[in-house]
């Protein structure tokens, strides 16, 4: 993450006064870049604290939706799950690499290589370095310094606003001439408010990682990937041979010291099952072999709705199909509000859909069913499209969700909360089974709303 480059002009030379401005060892306005590799870690540690694991093993991978249109062998779907976490602690570990290079001590700097080693099979180097001990404080340390580095970001914008502001005061006075004594100079309270945003930035920057010696900081998120990449493998190892194995020291106490949300139920060793709501056991013909590359496993299949490329397109789809059916899809008087959804929602069909639809519906006239539909006929079209929107909607909110997250302005770059998984929205979704549901649904919902104009006389 890069600051914008308005803010890299002057600010320490401006606001750092009472330290000293020339410390390289300090991050200043690297510190934007550390807080969203901590923010990403934190979510990390957030997605596969206990609590976390067993709503994904015994909630989302079982849920109707998943098991329809993604797959319903569960161990396929963990070997899913842990791709996409190796490819965030990825992600969060070439930051840290690159932050690296600027630290004095020998491990962050050459920590690229480190991590690497540790992949492939080095972890019984990771013995050395105490990982499990105090582990919930440094994250607790990265929990606290983040919201603070958002705040300062979101300050220094506020600040750049305001200096943009008196610059075209300035700008206005030199044109318009002198103000009379008698007026008060109306660039008195801007002055006012940019000292006190001043003062503000500069005390944030000296609470936050803007002050911090990229040692610290770094030296901070080297231990934290280290300690998610064992908790990654000794929850997924059983079932991806392509992550290394644990130590038999870390086999005895690593799934109790590595949580965050308290210690596990039941105390279990790296070679058991994990135990939520039904056994789980090494696949026989395992996806990856030893050392294979697990992000091969998210690239969506051309047969997927990710594969083609549609899955925030039929997401939305199906999000607006719910607003439609929510709004009574025509049982009360129509609004603007319906119309300007339904005119939405068939903009965004594809051309195959939208044919297969109107094809469904020219069979429906054709068997004269128009003229005879009751509210008998269009209480089993709601009830069925309720049904198929019970257990369509979830998988299509996750992926809106899934892509807003991984689509975020600056700002919400530095959120920490877990987020959502691509097995569980419409990415590796079987495109024939989401198109056909897809099409139940509207055609659904246009015979619902066809009857309910013609009772109006619309």
């Amino acid at each position: 993450m890069v600051a914008p480059k308005h803010w890299l002009s002057g600010f320490r030379a401006r606001l750092v006064s009472g330290s000293d401005p020339t410390r390289s060892d300090c991050l200043g306005i690297l510190a934007f870049e550390a807080a969203a590799a901590m923010a990403r870690l934190v979510s990390l540690h957030r997605s596969l604290s206990d609590s976390e694991l067993r709503r994904l093993r015994s909630d989302t991978m079982r849920s109707e939706g998943i098991a329809y249109l993604v797959s319903a062998d569960q161990s396929h779907l963990l070997r899913l799950a842990c791709a996409e976490f190796v490819g965030d602690l990825d992600r969060a570990a070439s930051a840290v690499a690159r932050l690296g290079l600027r630290c004095r001590a020998a491990i962050p700097r050459g920590f690229e290589r480190f991590y690497a080693d540790a992949k492939a099979g080095g972890l019984a180097d990771l013995d050395r370095a105490g990982l499990a001990k105090n582990y919930d404080k440094r994250v607790k340390k990265m929990e606290r310094y983040v919201p603070v580095t958002a705040k300062l970001y979101s300050e220094m914008d506020t600040l750049n606003e305001l200096e943009q502001s008196e610059r075209k005061m300035e700008q206005w006075k030199r044109f318009s001439g002198p103000i009379p004594l008698q007026q008060p100079d109306p660039a008195i309270p801007l002055r006012r408010e940019l000292k006190t945003q001043r003062q503000r930035v500069r005390r944030l920057m000296e609470e936050s990682l803007w002050s911090e010696t990229f040692d610290k900081a770094v030296g901070l998120m080297v231990n934290s990937v280290l300690a998610i990449l064992l908790r990654i493998c000794s929850v997924f190892a059983q079932f991806v041979p392509g992550l290394p194995s644990l130590t038999s020291r870390y086999r005895h106490y690593s799934p109790r010291t590595m949580h965050s949300s308290g210690p596990l139920e039941r105390p279990f060793a790296m070679g058991a099952d994990i135990r939520f709501s039904a056994p789980l056991s090494r696949p026989k013909d395992a996806i990856l072999k030893p050392n294979s590359d697990l992000s091969k496993l998210l690239q969506p299949s051309p047969t997927s709705v990710g594969g083609s490329g549609m899955a925030l397109r039929y997401a939305n789809v199906i999000v607006a199909a719910e607003k439609v059916l929510a709004l009574g899809s025509g049982a009360v008087e129509s609004d603007d509000g319906e119309a300007a959804t339904r005119e939405e929602m068939y903009e965004m069909l594809p051309i195959r859909v939208r044919a297969a639809v109107k094809a469904k519906l020219r069979e429906w006239w054709r068997k004269e069913a128009a003229p005879k539909a009751d509210e008998g006929m269009v209480a089993g079209w709601k009830e069925a499209v309720e049904r198929i929107v019970r257990w369509l909607g979830p998988v299509a909110r996750d992926t809106v969700r899934w892509h807003e997250e991984r689509n975020m302005d600056r700002q919400q770059r530095f959120d920490m909360k877990a987020r959502a998984l691509m097995l569980q929205t419409l990415q590796f979704a079987d495109r024939e089974k989401t198109e056909a549901a897809v099409v139940e649904v509207l055609v659904g919902l246009s015979c619902m709303c066809w009857y309910h104009e013609q009772r109006r006389g619309s």
